[in-house]
């Protein structure tokens, strides 16, 4: 299930060390949910070998793509293999400059071609395939369309979404909405915390799943 990291980018380095010391900072009911959604994950890897999982919200351009690039990320830190990670929504926008740049200053590469939803190209080490991200729906023909594990990152997609269609399994791993802080004197910080506790979760969730 797992094999060696590559050599990330060292501020990406820094930040992924940074909060994989914080995982403390959890709380025990967030903690049961990733353990939950581990061991899931775990048996359907020792089953299948290999397996698709995808992250949705509304309108797949904050925190759906978010978890996709941090998930994808703690797989590669970790040496968890086998795992393919998409994102969605109920309805496609665009991946939100601000998401992006918050992406940005966690020390990932990015690569932003002009567009009204272009594809970015986000890189967590230079010898690696990029994490291809934009906006679309979650049933999109790129997306995985049977057999698949959904994760649920905001109440309204898991609200209107009880079911996923072609879904084998449906989790909701909700995070606030950092838009409300779109163009106040907040905005930086909100974004760079929630992009922080995304990926201090998703961290916490492959460690498990590599320890399995």
């Amino acid at each position: 299930m797992t094999n060696l990291h590559p050599s990330f980018y060292p501020a990406l380095q820094d930040t992924m060390e940074r909060l994989l010391e914080e995982a403390h900072q959890i709380s025990a009911d967030r903690q049961d949910l990733l353990d939950h959604l581990a061991n899931h994950l775990a048996g359907e890897l020792q089953k299948l070998q290999s397996l698709e999982l995808i992250f949705i919200c509304t309108h797949n351009s904050r925190r759906s793509h978010l978890s996709q690039i941090w998930a994808a990320t703690a797989a590669a830190y970790f040496g968890v293999v086998g795992i393919n990670v998409f994102s969605g929504g109920t309805e496609s926008t665009a991946f939100h400059p601000n998401a992006l740049a918050a992406v940005r200053r966690a020390g990932f590469e990015v690569q932003s071609p002009a567009g009204t939803n272009p594809r970015h190209l986000v890189f967590y080490a230079p010898d690696q395939v990029p994490i291809v991200c934009y906006s679309k729906v979650f049933s999109a023909p790129e997306n995985p369309q049977y057999g698949f594990t959904a994760v649920m990152t905001c109440s309204d997609a898991a609200i209107n979404c009880p079911v996923v269609p072609g879904a084998a399994y449906r989790f909701a791993l909700t995070y606030e909405d950092p838009k409300e802080a779109d163009g106040t004197p907040e905005e930086v910080a909100v974004y760079d915390a929630r992009t922080q506790e995304i990926g201090r979760e998703l961290l916490y969730l492959f460690h498990k799943l590599a320890k399995v």
